[in-house]
């Protein structure tokens, strides 16, 4: 009789492996399934390369609600871990229940890595690399594995991913919503297929990305002369047919326009941070209390696709 208790037990342990492993290879392949929440590391080959990421998943997340699904890109040299942090989204995401991603750019050394946005910066831009592609692609491969609301996929990033963020919304209007660069410069010629709201925060006083265009000693990489934030404002305003007159306000922190009557229910904001410099708006060390990350989530909210 033990002899038999022992066989059926090894019997069930089997077949438990057996079941755990069905279950696990159906994650693999992609199925909504429920996933745990929390920050998870992938890694999609593309062009050649590796590329990394992390998922952050709301707790909320059932796998059968399709849920928003925003991309967060880092500046040159920092990290997905780094601009996380900074911008706490991940904490924004499990309040108001979306999908995060933080993917990483290129770079000889694996620590200081870079988008190809166009006109900038480092080793991304002058190895050519197709970030557009790899973000497609991991567009792509999330929509697979996740259940993701494909009319509300968006992105966002400070400095260098900034620019990558504008260069999606040039280049990748078909995927993207809306787009909110922090400190960046629209250095390309930009030609959206369909309407795509923006949403732009920008310093003053920046040293890096200077708010009226131009060059500075500052800059990472090959010297530029980005384009000034009012002109890229009054090109996204004009492409996307809204009204030419802004709705403004001015306190001594901040003076905004918002521009709206524009095509497909797009709209187009520019919050300038008086006298801010090339940080992200509320933290602690950028000297204001501008609330970009809940600013930019609401933007993001109220204009998904038509």
């Amino acid at each position: 009789m033990g002899r038999f208790k022992r066989v059926l037990g090894i019997a069930a342990l089997i077949a438990g492996i057996l079941i755990g492993g069905a279950i696990g290879v159906a994650k693999l392949r992609g199925s909504a399934v429920r996933a745990a929440a929390g920050d998870k590391t992938g890694t999609l080959e593309i062009g050649g390369l590796a590329r990394m990421y992390i998922v952050h998943v709301p707790p909320g997340y059932d796998g059968k609600t399709a849920l928003p699904l925003v991309l967060v890109l880092h500046g040159a040299t920092q990290s997905p871990e780094s601009v996380e942090r900074m911008s706490a989204m991940s904490e924004k995401a499990d309040a108001e229940n979306f999908l995060v991603v933080y993917p990483r750019g290129t770079g000889r050394i694996e620590n200081i890595p870079t988008w190809n946005s166009g006109a900038c910066c480092g080793y991304a831009m002058e190895n050519h690399v197709d970030d557009v592609a790899f973000l497609s692609a991991l567009i792509d491969r999330l929509e697979q594995e996740y259940k993701v609301d494909s009319k509300r996929i968006y992105s966002t990033g400070i400095s260098n991913g900034a620019m990558m963020s504008f260069r999606l919304a040039c280049d990748l209007a078909d995927k993207i919503a809306a787009v909110a660069p922090v400190e960046g410069a629209q250095d390309i010629p930009c030609h959206p297929a369909v309407p795509v709201s923006v949403i732009v925060f920008h310093g003053t006083a920046d040293r890096l990305v200077p708010f009226e265009g131009g060059s500075t000693p500052f800059q990472v990489g090959s010297r530029r002369s980005d384009t000034p934030v009012p002109d890229t404002i009054a090109y996204w305003v004009k492409e996307d047919g809204c009204s030419p007159e802004s709705n403004h306000a001015e306190t001594a922190e901040l003076h905004t326009d918002k521009y709206s009557g524009c095509k497909d229910g797009t709209a187009v904001e520019l919050y300038a941070i008086q006298g801010g410099h090339h940080i992200w708006p509320g933290t602690r060390m950028s000297g204001n209390t501008v609330p970009a990350t809940d600013l930019i989530w609401k933007f993001f909210a109220e204009h998904p696709k038509p």
